[in-house]
Formats: structure tokens, C-alpha cells, sequence
């Protein structure tokens, strides 16, 4: 009987605070300047990935939501993360030849693999999920490959498929540096504060369209790159101030601080966006109207209890502690009703509304009901409450492929 090998690992998406656009070597993806990003629990957004190796196997295959395969031929990004992986697995098993004879040790890094990967949120849709998948693909592989390297060692691989997807390796707060040496051996994550640091701190994750974005990042930043004068003064001027006060932020749990820096950051980079010739437009109306409220709210509370924050697409992600997050989930109930059939509007997971009716509680004081109109239902089409929550996981008890090493939902 043929031995097969497998893991299975789950990994979150992260969501950056100061923003990363732009790179200045696009096959090693090297960004122009250094980010932060908070990591969302994996209970409510994930990517999952299960991976065989077998001698059977007559090639490397990869399928993305147990249906659609990859062609990896053409698929640079994933290839450099499964080479750069196998060349560590190889020098590991070279490394233990030499102490225990090569034949005792399995050569994995000549079998080739089935992989098969989902999302339990939109692909492609500004939430981050290249950032989430190639992680998860990196973490899974290193397992399977029992690769002895750290976190941070694994980064510089998994940026080599997505950039973000560095700093999905930790949990909690990351910063990713940019690094200097054209190789980019010093381009990589590092956690500045673990999950547990500020548990007061959550997210609501608005969806306001799971349709792929019109523009993607790669072809979004490099246009940018080209065209936009903002951007160098960002990167220059701007970038490298706030990185440091956002750092100092987080350690001090300074939430006031932490959301000015996080919505003046995500106005500058679509403001880099809008500079860009031609225009990026990541943002609509239902995107801008959730600025207006958010700023509203923050304005009549006389402090910063809010903080939105906007990626490369129309969805809106909005941090605050957890004592506000009630307030904001019925403000966003009130001015972008859900329909009556949109039962996954809101699941309140973490049960805040047990006695009481979502959107029906009293708008805080001096709260102008007219910043905005009431927007047609489902507007925004869901809001995910999560929080803070850790790195990648081994789930060996998950796998997504079957007996026969292809995606148990796929139909043959």
C-alpha cells in the first residue's frame, strides 16, 4: 500500500491599518512601504487548505472552493511558493540524511501534490482573500513539509504569492517591513502585539458587494506606481511617521489615536487612488455614505469611537471597542435596512441584541438623522462582527479532499 501524507490548516484574513500600495520589484513583490494590519478571528473569516502528497500522483494540481481548478502552469504566484517550500524541504531532508542515512528519510519534496483550498467569504471582492489563501496554502505546505522555520521565515514566502498575505502568518498586530535589499530578504512580517493584547478591540465587516472588483490590486497599484505624485509623497513623508505612531497605538491601546491614524491612512490611499491617471474607483455610493455616518458619529460623541477603513474595494471594515459596538451595528441597521428576506444580514455571534431590536434603539444625542438618506434595503448586504484573533491552524480533522485525493465536492 501507497503511504500518503496530508495537512489541513486554516488561516485568517488581516486587514491593514496603514496600508500597503504599491511595489517596487513586482516578481518578488516588494512593497514601497511598510504596512500594519490587525488579523480577524478565522471563527468568522477564513481560508482553508488541504494538501496530499503522493507518489501517485501524476502531477501537481491545485482546486480553489472544491470546484474550479488552476491552471498552475501559468500561475507564477503559486509557483514560487510551492518551489521556494520544496527547495526548504529538500535542504531538510539533505540535512537529515546526514544524521540518521537517506534511507530513512522521505523524500516529500519529489511527490507531487493535490491541494484544494476554500474561502468562507467572497474571493476577490476587497476582503482580502489572496492574503488569506496564500497564507494558508505556505502554512499548510510547511506542515505537511515539517518545515523547522519560523513565522516570519515563512512571510517571505508567502508574500511571494500575495504581498498581505505576510502578515496573515501571525496573529493579532503585524507590522510588515519593507525591507531595502533587492533580494528581499529583509522584506517580511514581524507581530508587534498577540491576539490577546487589546480584547476590547472588534470589527464589523460590512458587505457591501461580493462581485469581484472591477480593477484588481496588482493592476490597481502599479497603475498608481506609474502615474500618481501623492503616492511618493506618501511614501516618502507620510508612511513612515505613521507607521510609528500606529505601533505606539497598539501597545498603548490607545483606541482614540489608533482610529484617527487608520481612517486618515484609508482616505490618503484612495486619495492615491483618485490621483491615479486614469482614476481608481474603489469606493461608491454606499461606501461613501458609511464615511459620512461614521464621521457623525464620532463628531456628536466628541471623540473617536469609530474607525472605518476601506481596502481595495467598496466594503467597509469598522474597529471599535466593544462597548460601541452596539451603537454602530443599529446605526448601520437604520440607514441601510436589510431586506425582510436577508436572513444572514446579521447573526449577532456574539449575542448583543438578545432583549433588544436591532435598529430600533434610540440614535445617540444630537446624532443628525440627515447626514444621509435612509438607503434602499440590502444596500449593504451583511455586516460579519468578529474580533482579534490568531494565526494559522493545523484542522487535520477538516480535509477537503477524499479517499482518492480530489476535492470531496467535486463532480466528476
Amino acid at each position: 500500500m501507497v503511504q500518503t501524507h496530508e495537512k489541513t490548516a486554516t488561516s485568517p484574513v488581516n486587514i491593514a491599518v496603514i496600508k500597503y500600495w504599491g511595489k517596487r520589484d513586482t516578481d518578488l513583490i516588494l512593497p514601497t512601504n511598510s504596512s500594519i494590519s490587525v488579523t480577524l478571528s478565522k471563527e468568522h473569516l477564513q481560508s482553508k487548505t488541504t494538501i496530499r502528497a503522493s507518489p501517485l500522483f501524476e502531477k501537481t494540481r491545485l482546486w480553489l472552493n472544491g470546484i474550479e481548478e488552476i491552471n498552475l502552469i501559468n500561475n507564477k504566484r503559486i509557483q514560487n511558493c510551492l518551489r521556494e517550500t520544496k527547495l526548504l524541504r529538500k535542504d531538510y531532508e539533505e540535512k537529515l540524511g546526514k544524521e540518521i542515512g537517506m534511507d530513512n528519510v522521505l523524500s516529500l519534496s519529489t511527490y507531487n501534490l493535490h491541494i484544494c483550498s476554500e474561502n468562507n467569504f467572497p474571493t476577490a471582492a476587497g476582503l482580502a482573500s489572496s492574503a488569506s489563501g496564500f497564507a494558508c496554502l505556505v502554512y499548510t505546505l510547511s506542515q505537511l513539509y515539517e518545515l523547522p522555520v519560523s513565522a516570519t521565515e515563512l512571510s517571505k514566502i508567502a508574500r511571494q504569492g500575495s504581498g498581505s498575505a505576510c502578515r496573515s502568518l501571525f496573529g493579532g498586530f503585524v507590522s510588515w517591513q519593507m525591507g531595502s535589499k533587492r533580494d528581499g530578504s529583509d522584506s517580511q512580517a514581524l507581530q508587534i502585539a498577540s491576539s490577546d493584547h487589546w480584547p476590547e478591540l472588534e470589527a464589523l465587516i460590512c458587505v457591501i458587494s461580493d462581485a469581484k472588483k472591477g480593477t484588481s490590486s496588482t493592476e490597481g497599484m502599479q497603475s498608481t506606481v506609474k502615474t500618481s505624485t501623492l503616492l511618493q509623497h506618501r511614501i516618502d513623508n507620510v508612511v513612515p511617521e505613521r507607521m510609528k505612531l500606529m505601533t505606539d497605538s497598539i501597545l498603548r491601546k490607545d483606541f482614540s489615536k489608533f482610529a484617527e491614524l487608520t481612517m486618515k491612512d484609508s482616505n490618503q490611499f484612495h486619495a492615491c487612488c483618485l490621483d491615479t491617471f486614469p482614476p481608481i474607483f474603489y469606493l461608491n455610493d454606499t461606501s461613501r455614505a458609511i464615511i459620512s455616518v461614521i464621521t457623525e458619529y464620532n463628531d456628536k460623541s466628541g471623540e473617536c469611537k469609530a474607525a472605518y477603513t476601506f481596502d481595495a474595494g467598496p466594503n467597509a471594515v469598522i474597529y471599535a471597542l466593544k462597548q460601541n459596538i452596539p451603537e454602530i451595528i443599529n446605526l448601520i441597521f437604520k440607514f441601510f435596512p436589510p431586506s425582510r428576506e436577508n436572513l444572514t444580514f446579521f447573526s449577532d455571534p456574539f449575542k448583543l441584541f438578545s432583549d433588544r431590536k436591532i435598529g430600533n434603539l434610540p440614535l445617540p444625542a444630537n446624532f443628525n438623522e440627515n447626514i444621509i438618506p435612509i438607503f434602499p434595503n440590502d444596500s449593504v448586504k451583511q455586516i460579519i462582527h468578529t474580533c482579534v484573533g490568531n494565526g494559522p491552524r493545523v484542522k487535520n480533522d477538516e480535509s477537503l479532499l477524499n479517499s482518492d485525493g480530489f476535492p470531496k465536492n467535486l463532480k466528476k
